[in-house]
């Protein structure tokens, strides 16, 4: 077990604060800070803090997979820790964006590769034969985009905003009121020759402004979404489609769960994110990063959805809060360590005999096991093998811990 140092990962989205003042460092930054990574990616491992210095945890993985990983975790991915833990900050909304499948991926990544598109090409958009299912747990208000919503509630609030050029669409939305017509109003979208969208989109934000100084409350969270992404991507398909998806206000503690074929955007927040260990994305709009329309149609999933936020389950009297997915590479929950616990020491809950790491996002615990121990503050982080056995914990004041392990 040893204290495990993130990679800062710096995006022109991102926050002079956020990150910095969560590991306690210097504020404001010179540059914006988007992500702090917590795993073995090969583009930005973290560190391992051992006694004859750094480590990457990369390298710490190939030296002894048995000892990090466990046979179990082995036998199921390889080599390779499936997960990856970031801690992402967003003053800005992110692209929007979809994840493949893994039946999508294996057979996207080997047809690139037989069109000789190297891996590192901007126009690449299968970089690995892997889904990336992810999970975003709010550590502040956290504003998003997940998810097309019932196309009954899109009708509603493009008729809402009085926009007469908007017209046709919700015409032919009201017409098919299902998957497939989400699946048409969008395509029809995407594929909006320029010209016509230099015409729409500012007809759909003066509707939102009109919307907005009317003092209406039913639909202000997604008229005022309109206005800034369209103040930052003028004449982008992006902000029209913003009309279609969920605008969601996640508060602490809350998550969101998004599976392959997701069309998602998060806007502005600080949360943990976990997600499979892949850097396959399929962009949609807000940037001017290369979207492949065509593929983006075939992964995208236009069904409804309606309950796309995680439930957390409570276990052992709330002393664990699981956020249960389906995703097989990563488990996620947060251990609570307050009330009569405080200045004692506590098992944590047994989980498998997997590799887990341990992210402190309040107070500051003292973390045991195979003998040795680390001292864990906010923004810290520890990584504990599979060979370093069951944890015990301890903290003198109301602590949380995210725990991060492989799906069982």
């Amino acid at each position: 077990m040893h204290l495990l140092r993130g990679a800062v990962r710096t995006y022109a989205w991102g926050s002079r604060t956020a990150i910095a003042e969560f590991v306690g460092g210097p504020s404001p930054t010179p540059h914006p800070e988007a992500e702090l990574w917590f795993g073995a990616h090969p583009g930005d491992p973290a560190w391992l803090q051992t006694d004859d210095g750094e480590r990457s945890l990369l390298d710490a993985l190939r030296a002894d997979p048995e000892g990090e990983l466990g046979s179990a975790v082995r036998g199921r991915f390889g080599d390779t820790l499936p997960f990856l833990v970031k801690v992402l900050a967003a003053d800005e909304p992110l692209s929007l964006q979809a994840h493949p499948s893994t039946e999508q991926a294996i057979e996207g990544f080997a047809r690139e590769d037989r069109m000789g598109i190297p891996v590192s090409a901007p126009d690449r958009n299968y970089r690995d034969p892997s889904h990336k299912p992810e999970i975003i747990v709010a550590l502040s208000q956290f504003e998003a985009l997940a998810g097309f919503r019932p196309a009954a509630r899109s009708v509603d609030l493009m008729a809402a905003l009085g926009v007469a050029d908007l017209d046709p669409y919700i015409g032919l939305l009201s017409g098919q009121r299902d998957e497939d017509g989400l699946r048409a109003l969008f395509t029809t979208w995407i594929t909006c020759p320029q010209p016509d969208l230099d015409l729409l989109v500012p007809a759909v934000i003066d509707g939102a402004i009109n919307y907005v100084r009317s003092g209406a409350q039913e639909f202000a969270r997604e008229a005022k979404t309109v206005l800034e992404l369209g103040e930052r991507y003028p004449g982008d398909a992006g902000v029209l489609a913003s009309l279609l998806l969920n605008r969601l206000s996640l508060a602490p503690g809350e998550a969101l769960y998004l599976p392959a074929g997701n069309l998602h955007a998060y806007l502005e927040g600080v949360g943990v994110e976990v997600m499979a260990n892949s850097d396959n994305v399929l962009r949609g709009g807000l940037t001017p990063k290369h979207v492949d329309v065509p593929e983006l149609l075939r992964v995208l999933d236009f069904t409804p959805a309606e309950d796309v936020l995680v439930v957390p389950e409570a276990i052992r009297g709330g002393a664990e809060i699981v956020y249960p997915t389906p995703a097989p590479e990563f488990a996620v929950s947060i251990l609570h360590l307050d009330g009569e616990s405080l200045g004692h020491e506590i098992d944590a809950p047994t989980r498998h005999d997997g590799p887990q790491i341990l992210l402190c996002t309040d107070g500051a615990a003292t973390v045991q096991a195979n003998g040795s121990a680390v001292a864990l503050k906010r923004g810290a982080a520890a990584w504990v093998g599979a060979g370093d056995g069951p944890i015990r914990l301890s903290a003198q004041e109301p602590t949380k811990l995210f725990r991060v392990t492989v799906g069982i």
